[in-house]
């Protein structure tokens, strides 16, 4: 969860683009980061698919003001507002973008192409109708922060509680040296993005790499599979909470829009 979904990219950078802060080839550039190229499928009024300056370019023409972000998973559709097709795709990328001021999304689909250790990515955004309404589960940047803080303590008890070795001075060196290795070179968010924004996204990643480390780097002190079922029972709310936090931080944008701060 500490890697930043494609939807977070296009939606940050996208918006800071809407917002005149960054030029349409840094946004793209930003947006495409080690992919090889992404490409948008079905926007109105193009018959093939075209690239994501020529993209953005069009949505801004249609309407668009913002970009949001969806995270949803099975059982939460978070961020999404229907209708049931686009929600279908969106669930099945675990992640979407939806516009702000036209009735549009965008869902990604990743292509992996190129000979053996050759390999490249290939992204196409296909471009959905959207249902107009308010999305799905999305905190506020106040309330996202105000629940995190209490997830994170959640999570540390759980894991300690659970006799998992995320809780423990290695977890966190492995997480000092995750973040330090994704933040290099990069921003957090987009220009634009208030300081808050900031800090939620960075303690979203933080709880959702503690979550990915008690499920992933082996059974730790839980050595039979009811005791792996009760961690990742007792987790699943924590990383609700940290996705929520996610999106809050990515729509912080739109959300100051709808507020008329900007």
């Amino acid at each position: 969860m500490l890697s930043e979904p494609r939807s977070g990219r296009l939606a940050a950078w996208g918006n800071a683009l809407l917002a005149g802060f960054v030029s349409p080839d840094d946004a793209v550039l930003a947006v495409v980061g080690e992919d090889a190229v992404h490409r948008v499928e079905g926007l109105p009024g193009e018959t093939a698919p075209v690239g994501l300056t020529l993209a953005l370019g069009r949505l801004r023409a249609l309407g668009v003001k913002g970009l949001r972000v969806a995270l949803p998973a099975p059982g939460h559709p978070l961020g999404l507002s229907g209708p049931p097709e686009f929600n279908a795709r969106a669930l099945e990328a675990e992640q979407a973008v939806v516009c702000h001021g036209a009735a549009l999304g965008l869902v990604p689909e990743v292509y992996e192409a190129g000979p053996e250790g050759d390999v490249h990515v290939e992204v196409v955004w296909h471009c959905l109708p959207v249902r107009e309404a308010p999305p799905a589960d999305v905190p506020s940047l106040g309330e996202a922060e105000r629940e995190l803080a209490e997830a994170l303590r959640e999570a540390t008890a759980v894991l300690s509680r659970l006799d998992v070795a995320a809780s423990g001075p290695v977890a966190e060196a492995a997480i000092d040296a995750y973040r330090a290795r994704a933040e290099r070179g990069r921003e957090v968010l987009a220009p634009g993005y208030p300081p808050r924004a900031v800090r939620v996204l960075e303690l979203a990643q933080r709880v959702g790499l503690l979550i990915s480390l008690a499920l992933e780097k082996g059974p730790g002190g839980a050595v039979s599979a009811s005791e792996m079922g009760a961690r990742g029972e007792a987790l699943r709310p924590v990383e609700r909470t940290a996705r929520r936090a996610q999106v809050a931080a990515y729509n912080a944008y739109v959300e100051e829009l709808e507020r008329g701060v900007r």
